[in-house]
């Protein structure tokens, strides 16, 4: 498959699977799964056609693996990252000690002042290594990497979820549990 229609189309299911499914004119139920064969016949007619063989090359190569197929393999939805309102049926769950987590540097003042903030999305998004944190953070400009001082935090009566993409959640990151590990620049 060619990699600029793949790229396409894992945007397109990223886009409808987590912000905006209405659309392709698509609907998710309550835990944000879609039949995989609404998809496919929902765009069909659109400048992005995704087909079965596409959503599932995608599912398994997405570095990231942002997608999930239902046991039945009918159904798909985004692991995390959604501004609509889903329920993942996440259980809350002890934290590792610290997690990190990559933002672009012009964030940071912000984020010193307030905190990492879920802003339009379910979840503050955290991870167990810096590396990823970096490749992350890199997507939005000059990276910063903060630590997060997770089971501090979660001590404190915070919780944290971890989606099935190995991805640490929370609602919200206060000042006093963020270290600046690493930048690319100078604030």
């Amino acid at each position: 498959m060619e990699s600029k229609k793949l790229k396409k189309g894992s945007k397109l299911l990223s886009y409808v699977l987590r912000h905006a499914p209405e659309v392709i004119g698509l609907t998710l139920d309550t835990q944000g799964w879609a039949l995989v064969s609404d998809i496919v016949k929902l765009t069909e007619r659109g400048n992005t056609k995704l087909t079965r063989q596409m959503i599932e090359y995608i599912v398994a190569n997405n570095d990231k693996q942002r997608f999930s197929f239902d046991d039945s393999g009918k159904k798909i939805r985004a692991n995390q990252g959604h501004s609509i309102t889903v329920d993942l049926g996440l259980e809350a769950q002890v934290p590792p000690e610290v997690l990190y987590h990559g933002t672009a540097s012009h964030h940071l003042r912000h984020i010193l002042k307030d905190g990492l903030a879920k802003k339009n999305r379910h979840h503050v998004h955290l991870t167990k290594d810096d590396t990823t944190a970096t490749v992350v953070g890199q997507r939005h400009g000059k990276v910063v990497i903060l630590k997060v001082d997770s089971l501090a935090m979660y001590n404190d009566g915070y919780l944290f979820y971890v989606s099935s993409n190995g991805v640490w959640l929370t609602d919200h990151v206060p000042t006093e549990f963020i270290e600046v590990v690493s930048q690319s620049n100078t604030i």
